[in-house]
């Protein structure tokens, strides 16, 4: 069945993405784009490839307010909403890979997202998200890391998944996150019971080397009722880790290892993160052991807890090292062979390949 689709966004200053976002969204009936404030030439350059544009000064700034008005410029015959933003771009073929799926009683599609990429261009964090939508009865909610809500009469129709439909993140590097961190703030001030964005604001804490208070925050959302999908609960434990490691206070970093591995086992963050400690304090048959836990998870979760070195040279590498000061040179060769043919340019692990190979037996 054949159905409208409009892909609507904000920007603000984002001249340079206009060309590739465009590329993207050509497969969409309309392009709608709510200028929030541009003082380049992204306005008329996404007018000249074809957007409708509009401006609106958003005070004070929130980005479901954003999102929201945005929305309200989407032209009400459209059936299939795509909220996008201008640094990110759709594979080809996405439009009919989301009609294809889509069906009457369908309000949310699910699709690939590619958040990150490696500095050899391989795909880095990736998880699936749900930024398509029915027209009507959806707005978004938070003032950051929003996200669409039901609003409409009864209950909230279903989600469906779309395979095929692929969307990568590009993003520009020299953008601050300084914003973020109050907005967060905000949202926890506004529904200190959502766990979710109380996870979020401890880990925000944390990258902004806040450590006591990423500490009690994420405490904070162990203790919230909602608080129950393990792999976040996981993720704050080893958030907690790291404020410890990094406050030099090692034996409270492994112990909420322990309790990060007990949580979500079928991880491999964990065991990785462990596996650093375990490397630090130079206990070799741990390590190895870390590291074989953490390779037996062969399949890697579609959420946006994974994180990309779990998934990279990182447990291969982490090995080589453990194999190799417990004198197991063939093991030690074959993991940093596997650590290698994910990280081709890595120059320290050719480094160790070189160095393992004078320990192996002449052939």
């Amino acid at each position: 069945m054949s159905y409208s689709v409009c892909v609507y966004a904000i920007c603000k200053n984002e001249e340079a993405f206009v060309s590739r976002f465009m590329e993207g969204a050509k497969e969409a009936d309309c392009v709608v784009v709510l200028d929030t404030g541009s003082t380049d030439h992204t306005v008329s350059a996404l007018q000249k490839a074809g957007a409708m544009v509009y401006s609106q000064h958003i005070s004070p700034w929130r980005f479901d307010s954003a999102r929201n008005a945005s929305l309200a410029l989407v032209p009400e015959y459209i059936d299939i909403c795509v909220c996008v933003d201008l640094d990110e771009v759709f594979h080809p073929g996405w439009r009919q890979a989301l009609e294809m799926a889509w069906q009457n009683d369908t309000g949310k599609a699910r699709y690939r997202y590619t958040w990150s990429f490696t500095p050899e261009g391989k795909e880095g964090v990736v998880f699936w998200i749900e930024k398509a939508h029915r027209r009507h009865g959806y707005l978004w909610s938070h003032p950051v890391h929003e996200i669409l809500q039901w609003c409409g009469e009864g209950r909230e129709p279903p989600t469906i998944t779309v395979e095929g439909m692929q969307l990568d993140h590009h993003p520009d590097a020299t953008k601050s996150r300084g914003q973020y961190l109050p907005l967060l703030e905000l949202s926890v001030a506004e529904c200190p019971t959502d766990d979710r964005n109380m996870h979020y604001l401890g880990r925000e804490y944390m990258y902004a080397g806040r450590l006591d208070e990423a500490i009690s925050t994420l405490l904070r959302h162990l203790a919230l009722p909602s608080a129950t999908w393990a792999d976040e609960r996981c993720a704050s434990m080893r958030y907690i880790a790291k404020c410890y490691l990094a406050l030099e206070n090692d034996k409270e970093a492994q112990r909420w290892l322990l309790r990060a591995i007990a949580e979500a086992p079928y991880l491999r963050e964990p065991w990785l993160d462990y596996a650093l400690l375990a490397y630090k304090m130079q206990a070799w048959h741990l390590l190895v052991w870390l590291t074989e836990q953490a390779l037996a998870i062969k399949t890697r979760p579609t959420t946006y807890i994974t994180e990309a070195e779990s998934w990279g040279a990182l447990p291969y590498d982490l090995a080589s090292l453990g194999y190799f000061y417990l004198g197991a040179y063939e093991k030690a060769h074959v993991a940093i062979k596997s650590a290698l043919a994910l990280s081709q340019t890595d120059t320290r692990l050719k480094q160790n390949l070189a160095i393992i190979e004078t320990h192996l037996p002449s052939p």
